[in-house]
């Protein structure tokens, strides 16, 4: 076995447990793994993620679902209203240099990393918790009545458009960010939250990819396909141990993963800019 397969097989491991287990955090680690140790370019990576990403998600997802962890009209309405933002950030990511790319990739992962940090810290120091907020009437209704809760679709629609933007422009599925808006956007319980977003992520990463579809140059498809294979087997892997294991431990763990990886594509990609 080659060292670049094996390298493959490992990323792709880790990137599916990360998203089946918690619902976000894998193109973290696929851009940088593309970049720098399966020798792609940026453009290239942040193509190669979204397959990865998007395909992992898909079957994380459909894990997810027929365990009951998966609100599917809400993650949809979310991910349609991505579409926008996801397919702007496309466009414009393909008139950025990669170097700029991978520097704006280090400072999204440094911020994520110093949040998660931060919330790890905090718990582990006894503060208080997020309130997990409960199941609530829907944003619009047309039966009997036309109503809207207009304040919560205007959080909703800047919300998921900015995610799309992210997963467009960086080649991410922003599931680190989709959780967290999935809570406070349509006041999902964190026991659907992960399960949905993946919902969320499959269908803004296939947006991206298909405004990328033919701009730019292609990834090695032998080691995108190789990454999406694993990773496919691993969501399902994650996705089952998200309700046995303890998920305090396995982030605290991805935390420090994150904040190493951000550090290093920082080193590397901010003093080309210098």
């Amino acid at each position: 076995m080659s060292v670049t397969l094996l390298v493959a097989l490992l990323a792709g491991a880790l990137i599916g447990l990360s998203l089946g287990a918690l619902g976000g955090g894998g193109s973290i680690l696929a851009v940088p793994v593309l970049v720098y140790l399966l020798d792609q370019s940026a453009t290239q990576a942040t193509t190669g993620s979204l397959v990865v990403v998007g395909v992992t998600s898909l079957i994380g997802a459909s894990t997810a679902h027929r365990a009951g962890n998966v609100l599917l009209g809400r993650g949809v309405v979310f991910g349609a209203v991505a579409i926008g933002g996801a397919a702007l950030g496309a466009k414009a990511a393909a008139h950025v240099a990669d170097d700029v790319l991978l520097a704006a990739f280090a400072l999204v992962m440094l911020v994520v990393g110093g949040v998660m940090a931060w919330r790890q810290f905090r718990h582990t120091r006894g503060g208080t918790t997020d309130p997990r907020p409960a199941l609530d009437d829907p944003i619009i209704t047309f039966s009997p009545t036309f109503a809207c809760n207009c304040p919560r679709a205007i959080k909703v629609v800047l919300t998921a458009t900015t995610v799309g933007l992210l997963t467009g422009f960086l080649g991410v599925g922003g599931g680190f960010l989709v959780v967290p808006a999935l809570l406070l956007a349509l006041a999902l319980p964190m026991r659907y939250a992960a399960g949905t977003s993946l919902v969320v992520i499959t269908i803004t990463s296939a947006a991206a990819l298909a405004v990328r579809a033919g701009a730019g140059a292609s990834p090695d498809w032998a080691l995108v396909l190789t990454l999406t294979a694993t990773s496919g087997v691993a969501a399902v892997v994650g996705a089952r141990l998200a309700n046995r294991l303890e998920t305090a431990r396995l982030q605290a763990a991805f935390t420090v993963l994150v904040l190493a990886v951000a550090l290093y594509t920082a080193a590397r990609a901010i003093p080309v800019l210098l």
